[in-house]
Order: C-alpha cells, then structure tokens, then sequence
C-alpha cells in the first residue's frame, strides 16, 4: 500500500477534527479510496470521512484496514505544511509516514487493534429542511449561543432559518432566504453546542456548511470540496425546550 497527497492540508485539518470526537479508528483504503467512519464514546455523534483515490498523485492498494491512534497520527501530520507532500506507505505492522519538501522526512506509527466494531455511515436519513449557509456566519452564530448556553434550537420559521439559545440570558440569530439557501419546512429541534462547536471547525477549511435536519430528528452537517468530504451526525437534544 502507497499513497501520495500532493497538499495534505485537508486531510491533516480532518484527522484534527476528528480526533476531537474518538481516540482510535479504522482507516480504510479501498477501490473507491481513503474512508474513516467513526462513533464518539457516548454514541452521540458520528463522523465520516471521505477522500477519493483521484484526489491522490499516487494510489497504489488493495483493500485495506489500518488500526490508526488519531493523537499519534494528528503529531506526526501537524509537521507537514501546505508545500510538501505526504506519502502513506504500509510497512509490515506500522504506516510509514514520510514527509517529502526539500528535506525528506520519514515517521513510524504502529498501528493497533481497534475495539469498537464497523459501522456505517447512514445515507438513506430523510430530513425536511436543508439549509446552505456560510461557513464563518455558522460558527458566529454558534459562538453567539455558546455565550448564553450549551445547547441551542435550530429553527425554521416561514423564510427565516434562526439558530437560538435561550436560559437566563438568551442570543438570536435570523438569517432570511436572502442570505442562505433553504429548502425547508418549518420546525424547531435542538442541539448541544459542544459538538457543534467542534463540528463548525471543519468551516475554516470550507467556504460552505450544509445543514440537514428535522423536527426531533439528528442533524447531518457536510463539508464538501473537490477531493474530499468529511460529514457528521448529531443527535438531537432532548430536554425542556430553550
């Protein structure tokens, strides 16, 4: 197994994020390409990750699972920048990192045996409302309701999507049809803002964050780009609503 990232930024800020929900994961290297679908411990969130094997200079595999420790791995990424390459190469029971600029670097990780069984990522969800929204407004308005609270209600009301914390103090924000896409029917259904926070990360690499959701339904956010997807799914919050 070989592969070569000609700008590993993408993947190095993915493994971040999702290193920010599980500890250890599967990395999968098939015809189609590199996959990692994930559970967090409190099966409150789930991730997927996707990159094609045309997003690759050099691709050379079968099929393939790598027992992967996301710290480890995530060290080890943070010292590629944006100008080198990555080449992934399976040694016997390791992954080969090397780190090709103007000096070449070449880093072990053992990899290991993953605990949690397979899951996939499910696709067939229906939800009634999809809304496209700018990235940097997104993670505003979270930050806005993080101030006030740890949850906040997804809302859609006639043409205005608003997302809104509400405990003692409360914070608002209303975007019209103007502003963001919507194909949606009006409900209310509500998130905890810690996973969200770490969700909208993903916004600083992608121009666009796409919303999918439903009343008392989880929540699909996708960030997608040319050679790489990387989607989660949340949970909704049960509780007395804000």
């Amino acid at each position: 197994m070989k592969l070569k990232l000609e700008d590993p930024t993408l993947f190095t800020k993915s493994i971040e994020l999702i290193s920010d929900l599980v500890l250890e994961v599967r990395v999968k290297i098939t015809n189609f390409g590199l996959s990692i679908v994930a559970i967090d411990p409190g099966n409150i969130s789930m991730v997927s990750l996707k990159i094609p094997k045309s997003a690759f200079k050099e691709f050379e595999s079968g099929e393939e699972t790598l027992g992967v420790n996301l710290e480890s791995l995530k060290k080890i990424l943070r010292r590629a920048s944006k100008t080198c390459s990555l080449v992934l190469e399976k040694k016997e029971n390791a992954l080969e990192i090397k780190i090709e600029d103007k000096i070449n670097r070449i880093f072990t990780l053992n990899l290991i045996e993953v605990e949690r069984e397979d899951k996939e990522f499910p696709e067939h969800l229906e939800f009634s409302s999809k809304i496209t929204i700018n990235s940097q407004d997104f993670i505003d308005a979270v930050d806005d309701c993080l101030v006030v609270s740890d949850a906040c209600s997804f809302i859609v009301d006639e043409k205005k999507f608003v997302i809104e914390s509400r405990e003692t103090n409360s914070a608002r924000t209303e975007f019209s049809d103007d502003e963001v896409k919507m194909e949606a029917e009006n409900c209310r259904v509500r998130y905890s803002l810690e996973y969200l926070q770490k969700f909208a990360k993903a916004g600083k690499q992608f121009p666009e964050t796409i919303l999918k959701f439903a009343q008392d339904h989880p929540l699909r956010m996708d960030f997608i780009s040319e050679h790489l997807s990387i989607s989660f799914l949340l949970a909704p919050r049960v509780e007395t609503e804000d």
